[in-house]
């Protein structure tokens, strides 16, 4: 056998037979990856005891499992010997059919008629061939009265997919098409139908019947489950009636001390009462208890209030979660919802019941913390990362098949670079070859081009490699391997599930994002420089700063935003000379504007907002929604807000409509638009009128911006320029310490120092640090930062 062949240990099939059988198939392929947990390591055997080179190697395998762990998660699963790769037919290959029958004796003993000796007839090229040794093992079958079964492995779907699986292969393993000792599939390996099985297996009809009775011992698919939350600490123990009505009691006592500790520290919204507060607050209260949400609200504000206690900067928010009056008195988010008319049905909506989701912003350098403090506050085995695939896209499959069939880097180059390249909406390589006659006549001209193109796009969009999700971590009630498999990433020692992100919830996981976002470092960094002074040391509480500072909004005006978070880009500089912001709400509105599709509104509100043109309002039953943005309708919310007093929707109902518009599904909105217009009649609204509204609401609710999420990051960004408008040297610091390894930003966080007169002192080893660092109002450039050192 090539030599990649004696280091792989034998394959089973193992097909569960019901639930129980599927729990340990999920936990056998657990272990495959994460090895057997503390204390469950089993005796040696007679058998490994024989192979004492095979258990010095087992850590260099690869994901494997032991004949122990066969043994003890053995039930309720059907076996099938592995074929050519499996544990007696690799032995009888070798030539010893005394292993063989031990190995074979030894599956039967654990599984009992549950055991079913595989038979295939690939025609493969390995030698000795799978023909070779069929007699032997038929011969052992019956010896040992247990069924055959004919099986084909299925490596690719089509016979005429075979040269792009090898290449597949190739890519894989790093080798090319034209070397001889390497994996090599025969194109017998594909899914071949149930006329050619028969055929091929003819002389063996009670192999073909075993394939059926399989079939039907094999009765269960995986349920697909609602969310399962973890229990709250405060609930341990109890039943889930009871330990809901207790975190819902936890919730409240917390959300209404958070709430007076917020009004004694920022106070209220002028236009809202003491009362307005508290009766927001019992009216989500009572919405997430009744959707039975409390314990997530707990467990979130849980590891975010314990990150700020240990000093890791968390962001504001972010997504529509900032809506929520709860979560801001719980400190999960830091934007006041009455002050900035968010809504919490945009969050969390009784009329469409789904999971919330906050995603939560912490410093890069510090988010491992947290997920840290998770896992040891809910058990490591219930905590894990998700996984994720890389694809073959257009450009990477064309230089990966370039590659193993060995053409010239050159000319592989030339091709990949006419696909155009763009992220956000990828182009396939069908799609490339058609928009592109250079790559038509490359393929008309030359064979091995043709060849490089039929193979790529066989394999476009075929999974690559797996990875960890950036931000999305699950927690569960129980051990994650109770209910889905994981696998472990090799630059990590966490456990991730094998299910992705899609599959994670309907598996009854709840998700939570751990997002890391470099900004709150930033900002964390320049905070500390000023707590360092030489002269007049500060500390700046960055949730206390004032939100009108008039030197913070002058330079907004002035379109001075290098380093300043989503508002540094040339388009965003040119939307704020024109906008000339002096308040909040101008840089929320500015988030939600620009981007493609609204932003055609921007030259529209810096009109208005300075008086070039007269604000225009739709009705005058809405003007004081759209006051704030002039008119203008920008938010999701304001299309929820307008379809509540206008056609009487509750703010749950008006969500809907908002989600409906967005969709444009025809019978939906159909059905929208008769509500909406009879609601607005009712309201002294003339039809037509109420008509002409809804679809002025359908074409803004289009590309609407969430606001609550809006605010969230237009708070970072107003941090960043407040920072870089009053500590101007610290925030330009702050920045390059973060962009270190980037000579591009650096030079133009330099030439920003420059132009704002601030002096960046040259690399020294006598006054430099490792570092960027402030002394005497002057920035020294990090030793660090001097490339290749």
């Amino acid at each position: 056998q090539p030599a990649h062949r004696q280091e792989m240990p034998p394959f089973v099939v193992l097909l569960a037979m019901n639930e129980t059988g599927y729990n340990n198939l999920v936990k056998l392929c657990s272990l495959a990856h994460l090895g057997s947990k503390p204390g469950e390591a089993a005796e040696t055997t007679d058998e490994s005891a024989e192979l004492p080179d095979e258990i010095a190697r087992r850590h260099q395998l690869g994901p494997h499992i032991t004949i122990e762990d066969l043994t003890r998660l053995k039930q309720d699963l059907i076996c099938l010997t592995g074929g050519w790769e499996g544990p007696v037919n690799v032995m009888l290959a070798a030539g010893d059919n005394k292993r063989a029958r031990k190995r074979l004796d030894r599956l039967s003993s654990i599984f009992g008629d549950r055991c079913y000796v595989e038979l295939q007839r690939h025609g493969t090229r390995d030698n000795p061939r799978e023909e070779l040794i069929e007699n032997d093992l038929l011969r052992l079958a019956y010896d040992l009265q247990l069924p055959i079964v004919a099986t084909n492995q299925v490596i690719f779907a089509k016979r005429e997919d075979h040269k792009a699986h090898d290449a597949l292969i190739c890519i894989a393993e790093g080798t090319v098409v034209a070397a001889d000792d390497r994996r090599y599939f025969t194109e017998e390996y594909y899914f071949k139908t149930q006329e050619e099985m028969a055929a091929l297996f003819s002389d063996l009809p009670e192999a073909l019947a075993n394939t059926v009775e399989i079939a039907r011992r094999c009765a269960y698919r995986a349920p697909l489950r609602d969310p399962i939350l973890p229990r709250f600490a405060a609930s341990d123990g109890a039943d889930p009636e009871t330990a809901q009505a207790a975190e819902a009691e936890v919730l409240r006592k917390q959300a209404e001390r958070g709430l007076e500790a917020r009004l004694e520290k920022f106070g209220r919204a002028p236009e809202h009462s003491r009362e307005d507060y508290q009766k927001r607050l019992e009216h989500e209260l009572k919405i997430i208890t009744q959707m039975g949400f409390p314990g997530y609200f707990l467990i979130v504000a849980d590891f975010i209030q314990w990150a700020k206690e240990q000093g890791i900067p968390v962001g504001p928010g972010r997504g529509s979660g900032a809506g929520s009056l709860v979560a801001w008195a719980l400190t999960i988010t830091d934007i006041d919802p009455m002050r900035f008319s968010l809504l919490f049905e945009r969050f969390l909506n009784p009329e469409r019941v789904s999971m919330p989701d906050f995603d939560i912003d912490f410093c890069q350098d510090r988010r491992e913390e947290v997920i840290r403090y998770v896992q040891r506050k809910y058990g490591a085995d219930q905590v894990a990362q998700i996984i994720t695939f890389g694809t073959l896209q257009a450009r990477a499959v064309l230089r990966d098949v370039g590659r193993v069939l060995q053409m010239p880097y050159g000319q592989v180059d030339r091709i990949a670079k006419l696909v155009p390249a763009n992220p956000a909406n990828p182009v396939t390589l069908q799609q490339a070859i058609d928009m592109e006659p250079r790559l038509q006549e490359a393929r008309a001209s030359e064979g091995i081009v043709d060849t490089l193109f039929d193979t790529a796009k066989r394999l476009e969009g075929l999974y690559r490699h797996a990875s960890t999700h950036a931000a999305g971590i699950v927690i569960g009630d129980r051990p994650l391997d109770e209910m889905v498999p994981l696998y472990r990433d090799p630059r990590s020692d966490m456990p991730v599930t094998q299910f992705n992100m899609k599959w994670v919830e309907p598996a009854g996981l709840v998700k939570f994002d751990f997002l890391g976002l470099k900004t709150l470092t930033v900002l964390s960094t320049a905070v500390n420089f000023v707590a360092q002074r030489d002269k007049e040391p500060e500390q700046i509480d960055l949730q206390a700063i004032p939100i009108d500072d008039p030197v913070t909004y002058e330079m907004l005006a002035r379109g001075e935003t290098v380093g300043v978070f989503q508002l540094e880009s040339a388009g965003m500089r040119k939307a704020l000379l024109g906008m000339k912001p002096d308040r909040f709400e101008d840089i929320i509105a500015l988030v939600a504007l620009y981007r493609p599709g609204p932003m055609e509104n921007i030259s529209v509100y810096n009109a208005r907002k300075n008086g070039e043109e007269e604000a225009e309002y739709i009705h005058p039953m809405i003007e004081a929604v759209l006051k704030e943005t002039h008119g203008v309708i920008i938010y999701q919310e304001q299309v929820m807000q307008i379809a509540q007093i206008l056609a009487g929707y509750s703010l749950g109902d008006a969500d809907l409509l908002r989600r409906a518009m967005g969709k444009k599904i025809r019978a939906e909105m159909d059905k929208q638009r008769g509500i909406f217009v009879d609601g607005a009649v009712a309201n002294g609204i003339s039809k037509s009128k109420a008509n002409e509204i809804f679809d002025l609401l359908a074409k803004f609710a289009d590309y609407g911006f969430n606001k609550s999420h809006a605010a969230a990051y237009a708070l970072v960004s107003y941090q960043t320029a407040y920072m870089k408008a009053r500590y101007p040297v610290e925030f330009l610091a702050a920045t390059m310490q973060l962009d270190m390894g980037n000579t591009d930003k650096l030079s133009i966080f330099r030439q920003e120092a420059q132009h704002l007169g601030i002096e960046v002192v040259p690399p020294s080893v006598q006054t430099s640090e490792s570092g960027f660092s402030v002394k005497e109002g002057r920035i020294h450039y990090a030793l660090a930062a001097i490339k290749g050192c």
